[in-house]
């Protein structure tokens, strides 16, 4: 059985619905009285006027009269109206979602252990699943969103339902067992979930910052590390003079683990000029991930897979030396 949570547009529903049988059963009577010379009390009024908008529709009271006819269609269309229309989306969709939620994950493996807890899923995490994987270093993902834990649970990730700020979400993705935690969400957020985390353990935290000017805040909060991919990807383009057409690869920076962060300009005659990122199966030909995409002046830290690569694009990639080197050759 649902418990309900009255809201204020749940009680708007039920004022509206109870105003409308009130005002039907008025006309009900009156129509009855009027047109068909029959007497109804206002009981049976309601009685009526509930069967009808309901469409239930017993038949033991019906009128004859064409003003009767009109009626009775408005009462049916009306009733339908509010039950499909206002009642489902109010009151009985939210509850099958509360429930649907309750079968999400909140609680870690007890033999997850000396683990790295990702805070907040998105492109750049995406990256380090498939890098963690292949290492075997174990990890959990916190997020909020029951779309992307979801999405992980179908792939047999590890992952949270919850707030990543909360202190019990914390202890339930085992914090006081874990190796390290990575925070990457908003700067306001990261701030908390270091706080939170820092008065739990005192564990390692990498902070994943979107503004480097509040780098400073997030390390006094407790941030071991504070990492900006906009930093480094500004970083990169003033590199990328430096060895354009040698075959090693220049301007590599290691972020995490054994994983290096790496721009890589589109020459003109590559075979990735004017694929959208899906067809170009960059991650199926080099093994790298692409986190970043410069275009036209304009920089996206999370592309859409249907975003098309240009000459004059800039490809941000992640991945072990091996494979970034094979994505350099693609991108000559």
């Amino acid at each position: 059985m649902f418990r309900l949570k009255i809201s204020r547009s749940v009680i708007i529903y039920i004022s509206v619905f109870a105003f409308l049988v009130l005002i039907y059963s008025f006309i009900f009577q009156y129509l009855m009285r009027v047109y068909e010379a029959r007497d109804y009390g206002f009981i049976t009024a309601i009685y009526w006027v509930l069967v009808s908008m309901t469409t239930v529709g017993y038949g033991d009271i019906y009128f004859t009269t064409p003003a009767g006819y009109l009626f009775s269609s408005l009462v049916i269309l009306s009733g339908v109206l509010m039950i499909f229309a206002y009642l489902f989306p109010l009151v009985v969709t939210p509850q099958l979602e509360k429930t649907f939620r309750k079968d999400l994950p909140t609680k870690a493996p007890d033999f997850l252990n000396n683990h790295i807890i990702i805070c907040g899923y998105n492109q750049l995490v995406e990256t380090l699943i498939l890098e963690l994987e292949e290492f075997g270093i174990p990890f959990i993902i916190i997020d909020e969103h029951e779309k992307n834990i979801t999405g992980l649970l179908s792939r047999k990730i590890f992952c949270v339902h919850g707030d990543s700020t909360d202190e019990k979400v914390l202890i339930n993705s085992n914090i006081m067992s874990a190796k390290m935690i990575m925070a990457n969400q908003s700067d306001e957020k990261n701030a908390d979930i270091i706080l939170t985390a820092k008065e739990l353990r005192n564990i390692k935290v990498i902070a994943v910052v979107e503004n480097m000017s509040r780098a400073s805040y997030l390390k006094y909060a407790g941030a071991d590390r504070v990492i900006s991919p906009k930093t480094l990807f500004g970083t990169y383009i003033g590199r990328k003079a430096i060895d354009p057409l040698t075959e090693h690869l220049a301007g590599a920076t290691r972020f995490f683990e054994d994983l290096n962060i790496v721009e890589f300009p589109i020459h003109p005659g590559s075979i990735l000029v004017g694929k959208k990122l899906k067809d170009a199966a960059i991650r199926q030909r080099a093994g790298a991930n692409i986190v970043g995409l410069w275009v036209g002046g304009r920089l996206s830290l999370n592309p859409h897979h249907d975003d098309m690569i240009k000459e004059n694009s800039i490809l941000l990639a992640v991945g072990t030396e091996k494979q970034l080197e094979d994505l350099k050759k693609l991108t000559r």
